[in-house]
């Protein structure tokens, strides 16, 4: 249910320029691929044979390396749409784009093999509404990636202004302003456990550590952000391995793979291999 101090981003690409960066939009897209290949066990035409929907795609550039990765059918859902218009005029021929609320998905149950939610919950009304519909469409065999923001994580990704997530709404509202960044801090994001919560009813696998720990494997270095998040990654890459685990209440995303069933990583042994959190 919509909530009377927050309604929903419409038009997200004409303020967040950031949608648009398609050099960084298509990084994110390597990562995420690399990601469902080791669970898919593939390392070629990963989605092949697959229909794939991207809730949250924007302008669309994530949905297109979806497409490109071999997916029988790709859809890019949003309610963007300034950002769809771009996405249907530069991949509208492999692309399918759809104007709708995440809350209610325009697909029959269980109709989506691959399902991507990548850095979106932070900026619904109703994540967990839109979590419900997400396992409402996913096949049974169905996989479902998540890209999740860490309230914990310290530098905030949108506005650059330290432990912003950790404030409540009324205290974050004034630091944004004091700073310059924006009349009031929208985005709200959950701790790891309250993210647990969100994926209740899933088995997910957890990918963080692997792709922080072997980025080079992942095309990890974009977690942390261009050329600074290549430093990063070889010095995290380098880390011993408690110092890393320790370290993962704070990192700034969390990278999980959902099933609605048994189905297991199929990929190559990794050093560190991901490891199931239950359903709850």
């Amino acid at each position: 249910m919509m909530s009377a101090e927050r309604v929903a981003q419409l038009e997200y690409s004409e303020f967040q320029a950031a949608m648009l960066d398609e050099e960084k939009r298509r990084r994110k897209a390597a990562k995420i691929v690399a990601v469902l290949g080791h669970f898919l066990g593939r390392e070629e035409d990963v989605l092949a044979g697959l229909t794939v929907a991207d809730i949250g795609c924007s302008a669309g550039f994530i949905a297109d390396e979806l497409a490109a990765a071999g997916a029988s059918r790709t859809f890019g859902v949003d309610i963007d749409v300034p950002g769809l218009r771009k996405a249907a005029q530069r991949f509208g021929e492999r692309v399918e784009f759809v104007c709708a609320d995440g809350t209610a998905l325009p697909f029959p149950d269980g109709s989506i093999d691959v399902l991507v939610f990548n850095h979106i919950y932070e900026h619904v009304v109703d994540p967990d509404a839109i979590m419900a519909e997400m396992r409402r469409v996913l096949s049974a065999d169905g996989v479902l990636y998540l890209g999740l923001g860490n309230r914990l994580g310290v530098m905030e990704p949108h506005y650059k202004l330290p432990f912003l997530s950790y404030l409540p709404p009324a205290a974050a509202d004034r630091y944004v302003r004091l700073f310059g960044r924006a009349d009031s801090y929208y985005e709200r994001y959950r701790t790891r456990r309250g993210l647990r919560r969100m994926v209740r009813g899933l088995r997910v696998w957890d990918y963080t550590f692997p792709v922080l720990a072997t980025p080079a494997a992942f095309a990890g270095d974009e977690l942390f952000g261009g050329a600074a998040g290549r430093v990063a990654g070889g010095v995290l890459s380098r880390l011993p391995r408690p110092v890393l685990r320790a370290l993962l209440p704070v990192v700034p995303t969390y990278l999980w793979v959902a099933t609605r069933g048994e189905r297991r990583p199929a990929g190559r042994s990794l050093p560190q291999p991901p490891e199931s959190v239950r359903p709850l």
